[in-house]
């Protein structure tokens, strides 16, 4: 049965049956917002070759999904069962009706994890935004312990302290299964009064210094815990002035190079398990396409520049910021060929159980027409590996 075979297996059957579907070099970027480029399968590949089912299977892999309940809802289990999905995020509030979503206390959440954990062979990424402070999923109103913001251990700046608080953070996400924090924020709190960033406590610090210290030791703590971190949010959220969940937001005329300094220097040491790329408009580095959606940025800038070859994290890709210029399927379309390897759907802004089913046929499509390559599609299927539990 599919269900007992583990994704590793499902994905080398893919593969095998994918094997003469590369077309195409993925190394041009789309001009324009409104489609994605095409091009020819190369070396004449056929129908047979892009094979539908290796093709879904592999994308699949490549997706995290939220979902509404405390327990897993039937199109959620087949996610994870039939089709393979890669992740999914747990929150504790649903933005649209201001319900509780997927936790309510440390028992229940365990048993939510462990269901899909099961429907998903062990292999599920199970992420969670536990930042500390504000931006805490698991936290006193559904019975976890409190914690300080990154912006209270930062103005404290000691290493012992920093390790204690990550243990708590750590502690409370291995208690119920969790393997991949979308933290630390490493974004340089240049504007106080950004309100997706300095308002919410979630900088360490305007000092790069402070940042990557106290980055480090939150990171250390995680990969001794074997929780995944994702450092966020490239290329540096920190000045802006408003929040891509629900609106679109520029920072080309407050951005510096400055604050690329946590990333470079965190790739540098080793201590960088993935990064996650911002919905931003930043002319600077893109006069087109949002950091997320942008080859010049993902592709040229972080792993170019930077040298970063591990995974690539994208932001909600439901977000405001995306949802208001493009479409769902050249979005995904759009951000597969900057470089993303691990999409995220969380099911906040819209809630559409049928996203994985809708981006699955998107990817057949974009495939069979050369806009993605399996080339493109099977890179990416490598990299989060790395992130698997």
């Amino acid at each position: 049965m599919r269900a007992q075979l583990s994704r590793r297996q499902l994905l080398a059957g893919a593969a095998l049956a994918a094997t003469a579907a590369a077309c195409g070099n993925g190394d041009e970027d789309t001009p324009s917002a409104a489609s994605p480029t095409t091009a020819k399968p190369a070396g004449g590949a056929t129908s047979a070759a892009l094979d539908e089912a290796a093709i879904r299977r592999k994308v699949a892999s490549l997706l995290v999904v939220g979902f509404r309940g405390t327990s897993a809802p039937d199109w959620m289990v087949r996610a994870v069962r039939d089709h393979g999905i890669g992740g999914i995020i747990l929150f504790d509030t649903d933005q649209l009706t201001g319900q509780k979503r997927n936790i309510i206390s440390p028992a229940q959440a365990k048993a939510l994890v462990s269901s899909l954990q099961s429907a998903g062979g062990g292999n599920l990424i199970v992420s969670i935004d536990q930042e500390g402070g504000q931006i805490s999923r698991l936290n006193p109103s559904n019975g976890f312990p409190a914690s300080q913001s990154q912006e209270q251990v930062g103005a404290v700046n000691q290493a012992a302290h920093t390790t204690a608080w990550a243990q708590g953070l750590v502690n409370s996400m291995k208690s119920i299964g969790a393997t991949m924090n979308y933290a630390p924020v490493v974004d340089l709190d240049v504007n106080p009064s950004n309100p997706a960033i300095g308002e919410l406590g979630r900088s360490f610090s305007a000092d790069p210094n402070i940042v990557v210290a106290n980055a480090t030791e939150e990171i250390k703590v995680h990969r001794a815990g074997r929780i995944k971190t994702s450092i966020k949010h490239f290329p540096g959220f920190g000045s802006a002035t408003g929040n891509t969940d629900f609106d679109v937001v520029d920072v080309s005329s407050t951005w510096k190079r400055a604050e690329l300094e946590p990333f470079q220097r965190l790739i540098d040491t080793g201590m960088t398990d993935s990064v996650l790329v911002a919905h931003l408009l930043n002319k600077q580095l893109d006069a087109e396409r949002p950091m997320s959606l942008s080859r010049k940025v993902v592709t040229d800038l972080l792993r170019g520049r930077l040298g970063w070859q591990g995974p690539v994290v994208s932001d909600d890709m439901q977000a405001t910021g995306i949802t208001e210029r493009y479409s769902t399927a050249d979005a995904f379309t759009f951000a597969v060929q900057a470089g993303v390897d691990l999409l995220v759907y969380a099911n906040q802004q819209v809630y559409n159980t049928k996203i994985v089913d809708e981006l699955l046929g998107v990817a057949v499509q974009r495939v069979r027409s050369g806009a993605l390559t399996m080339a493109q599609i099977d890179a990416a299927v490598a990299r989060v590996d790395k992130l698997r539990p």
